[in-house]
């Protein structure tokens, strides 16, 4: 037990210093090609942010834990918005770009509802991947077309040498891929001695730490007054969990969903809707509405502890 617990916190280590390499190597051989900064933030860092979710659900589904990894979705969403949305609200109030309220938002309330038709029908085929990862595309493609300058960016000057640019990519796939084998494994052998669903287990252990990235930012940048930029990469993350990782690992390993409960899938769903509500009408997260989003977010968590 102890030496799966510490696989699991060098796993999450691993997996999110590989996530950060990547991103840097790739916004920097983007930046060299002379794309847009506003498309390197649409585009590929919104792409790195998501690879621990990934790989870490990739690699579930491939092992046959195909619960821990829709679970890790369901359980990174949440996560993304009632915790790190909440936090970030009670710390400052959160100004919203208009850009995410009228474009972003809607595109994760859209993708939270087909995510959810999906999980009571109860698997994930490969043609249901295939739709996932046909409107990830889709998605990018409106994205970049319709940005505009209330969508701030906060992608920094990464401007290193390209072969310093390829040997970053490289390492941080082999992080990527290392540390979700290691969590992953780890985070089964402890649910199976513990008696605890791999479905529990993604919902909270493995999303907490692969949304480790997004918390973190998230708070530095509302305690700066950049909490639209903040904002924006929590619900990013949210489209792209569900579009990406649900269509890549649907495409490779189709899914059938059997541990993860309609409330899981309901409050997921609530925590999008709740959090467009609040957005909606002044642009702006206020410290109350943060207050209610932790304390749901507590009671969600002390339900699936207490139902363990």
């Amino acid at each position: 037990m102890f030496l799966d617990i510490v696989s699991i916190v060098i796993g999450i280590f691993v997996v999110l210093k590989g996530a950060d390499f990547l991103t840097d190597g790739a916004v920097s051989l983007a930046q060299r090609a002379g794309i847009p900064e506003m498309v390197i933030g649409l585009t590929v860092v919104a792409l790195g942010t998501s690879m621990p979710e990934l790989f870490v659900s990739l690699t579930s589904a491939i092992q046959g834990t195909t619960d821990l990894a829709v679970a890790n979705v369901v359980g990174s969403n949440i996560f993304n918005v009632l915790l790190i949305a909440g936090t970030a609200a009670a710390v400052a109030p959160m100004t919203i770009s208009k850009g995410t309220v009228r474009r972003d938002i809607p595109v994760a309330v859209g993708a939270s509802l087909i995510l959810l038709i999906f999980g009571i029908y109860g698997e994930i085929s490969r043609w249901a991947g295939a739709l996932f990862v046909f409107l990830l595309i889709s998605y990018m493609v409106y994205a970049v077309k319709t940005a505009s300058a209330d969508d701030e960016s906060d992608v920094e000057d990464k401007k290193l040498t390209i072969f310093g640019a390829l040997i970053r990519l490289v390492g941080g796939l082999a992080c990527l891929v290392f540390g979700s084998n290691a969590f992953v494994g780890a985070a089964t052998d402890v649910a199976a001695s513990l008696g605890v669903s791999d479905a529990v287990i993604g919902l909270t252990i493995v999303a907490g730490g692969t949304s480790l990235p997004e918390l973190a930012t998230s708070v530095v940048a509302a305690r700066k007054g950049q909490s639209a930029i903040a904002m924006g990469n929590v619900i990013g993350s949210c489209v792209y969990n569900i579009l990406l990782i649900i269509g890549v690992t649907g495409l490779i390993s189709p899914m059938v969903i059997g541990g993860i409960t309609p409330l899981d899938f309901g409050m997921m769903m609530l925590s999008i809707v709740l959090l467009w509500l609040f957005s909606f009408t002044k642009y702006e997260v206020e410290r109350w509405e943060g207050f209610v989003m932790l304390i749901l977010f507590a009671g969600y968590m002390a339900y699936l502890v207490y139902t363990v």
